[in-house]
């Protein structure tokens, strides 16, 4: 089985060339297609246009994030006067350094840990503007693999001219002590797993999948599990940002880097520099709240998918849109029955859950209609299953020999820890199934199944919702993109309001986030914001 990511591993600015363009097509596909919603649960909220509903007595109705005092306690001294030593780093043009952080933030004498740092030095001409920090998401996406791959040499020139391009790996990810939960050949049987269970027998084997997942995870470092919080990653950026010599944090992030940053917001306000939040989260909500909106997120990516491809000549889910869905549904139910070969060596063949990983990465970017829509020809009309299957391989970062990255462990590990889960049972999800089905008719089943996977972690949640407000903060850039499927553009409608002083900024399109996407208007906006300081005076639509 699988976990539904919230946020891109690959979103970013327009890139200032078209070898760059390329570069960020492959850093997408090397990354992820897509990037689902995580095990803890899948994103969503009900907000108007006054910000996010809640039920009566919900703990985020009243709870806001408090800011920390602003002066550094003596015990965290050590760790905000180191000196980092940069280094090589095996790629041209960029620097590698190990920043020390405390693993607990309460007991900063204790234990440490030891996070990964890149960066770019700015290029010039003109003034230097100190660093830009970025996170493309995840949670448990590489920020430094992106920074390499695509951010340091792909963001425009105007930005990389006044800025050191820096990346840390939040703790727990990538290059930062990594989270491990399973090896390869556990992975493909997890990700094989029956996640629309049809009996009994089926549900026991989704249930005994997320809990030899947990404790596998738990196995690996369980002191390290309790300690991979959004919170303490925020807080681990104030360190950086205070070794890099920065008096305020000029930050660009993407989807989860969006709660990465408003919480950093929250933490630090009189921090805050130039601060980017593109394809917005909603911090307000709980997780099963989140889980229903993602998946009516998904429903309206789909939708737009859908009339997309019918009046494509290629289109194998028929010649009207309204049927789409119910052809796809079919399809899947075949595919349950019987998978199709995929030519793997592994043996593996593609089966009910392979194939709506794949269709559901493929929503993240309009882009890969094309590539999704040759996938359903070759499976729905040759029985070759290998088309979706490269789709699901690059969303859970397959390579070719069978080995994962640790996208999904820490995607799971920060998704568990930041809020409780969405459901503890199995009943409990069964009760909900009307209300995810009806939010997609075509996904809502299995999205609402991946969200019983935090109710087996070996560690208790620390954090709960709340309201981010970041009250005295400078004006903070929140972006939000209208037909975005996992970050739904009420969320970053909803953080908008929350936070003392946002501007928002909405791109009235498709795919997930919106800087780089092809908007001039949204690019423009951004890069004069970031450059020279100037923020929209109002709400701002492209």
């Amino acid at each position: 089985m699988h976990t539904w990511r919230s946020t891109s591993a690959h979103p970013g600015p327009a890139p200032s060339t078209p070898g760059a363009r390329d570069r960020r097509r492959r850093f997408r596909r090397a990354s992820t297609l897509g990037a689902l919603l995580g095990v803890a649960a899948l994103l969503v909220s009900a907000c108007s246009s006054g910000g996010s509903a809640k039920p009566a007595g919900h703990p985020a109705a009243g709870a806001a994030l408090a800011a920390l005092p602003r002066s550094t306690p003596a015990a965290l001294a050590p760790y905000y006067d180191q000196k980092l030593t940069w280094r090589a780093c095996g790629v041209p043009g960029f620097q590698c350094a190990t920043l020390r952080a405390p693993l607990d933030y309460a007991k900063p004498d204790a234990w440490q840990t030891r996070l990964a740092v890149a960066r770019k030095k700015a290029t010039g001409p003109g003034e230097r503007l100190g660093s830009l920090l970025v996170n493309p998401g995840g949670p448990g996406g590489s920020a430094i693999a992106y920074l390499q791959q695509y951010a340091g040499i792909g963001y425009p020139l105007d930005v990389r001219a006044h800025y050191d391009m820096v990346a840390v790996d939040p703790r727990g990810v990538a290059r930062s002590e990594p989270v491990e939960c399973l090896d390869g050949r556990q992975m493909d049987r997890y990700t094989q797993t029956d996640f629309t269970p049809d009996d009994e027998q089926e549900v026991g084997e989704l249930v005994d999948a997320y809990k030899r997942f947990a404790e596998g995870c738990g196995a690996d470092a369980p002191g390290l599990l309790r300690h991979v919080s959004t919170t303490e990653a925020a807080r681990d950026m104030d360190l950086l940002r205070a070794v890099l010599g920065d008096e305020k944090l000029a930050y660009v992030g993407a989807s989860y880097g969006t709660f990465l940053g408003a919480t950093y917001a929250g933490l630090f306000p009189d921090r805050v520099g130039r601060m980017v939040l593109d394809g917005a989260i909603d911090p307000s909500l709980p997780a099963r709240r989140m889980n229903l909106d993602q998946t009516a997120g998904f429903e309206t990516a789909f939708r737009a998918f859908a009339r997309d491809c019918v009046r494509r000549e290629d289109c194998p889910l028929g010649d009207e849109a309204k049927n789409v869905g119910t052809n796809l549904k079919a399809f899947f139910r075949k595919l349950d029955a019987r998978p199709v070969a995929t030519g793997d060596t592994d043996g593996r063949k593609l089966g009910e859950s392979l194939a709506t990983t794949g269709v559901i990465a493929a929503m993240y970017d309009e882009g890969a209609w094309p590539t999704l829509r040759d996938a359903l020809n070759s499976a729905m009309r040759e029985n070759d299953g290998s088309g979706l299957l490269a789709l699901s391989d690059s969303y859970y970062e397959r390579d070719a020999d069978g080995r994962y990255t640790n996208l999904m462990f820490a995607n799971a590990a920060v998704n568990c820890l930041d809020l409780p889960s969405a459901f503890s049972t199995p009943d409990e999800v069964r009760k909900a199934l009307p209300a995810f089905e009806k939010a997609s008719p075509v996904f809502g089943e299995g999205l609402a199944w991946a969200t019983l996977n935090c109710a087996y972690w070996p560690v208790a949640p620390t954090g709960q919702p709340q309201r981010i407000e970041a009250r005295g903060a400078a004006p903070i850039l929140v972006v939000g993109t209208t037909r975005d499927p996992a970050t739904p553009y009420r969320w970053s409608r909803a953080l908008s309001r929350q936070l003392s002083s946002a501007r928002l900024l909405t791109y009235d399109g498709d795919g997930h986030t919106a800087y780089g996407r092809g908007s001039t208007c949204v690019d423009r906006t951004i890069n004069t914001y970031l450059v020279r300081g100037k923020a929209p005076a109002q709400d701002k639509r492209c």
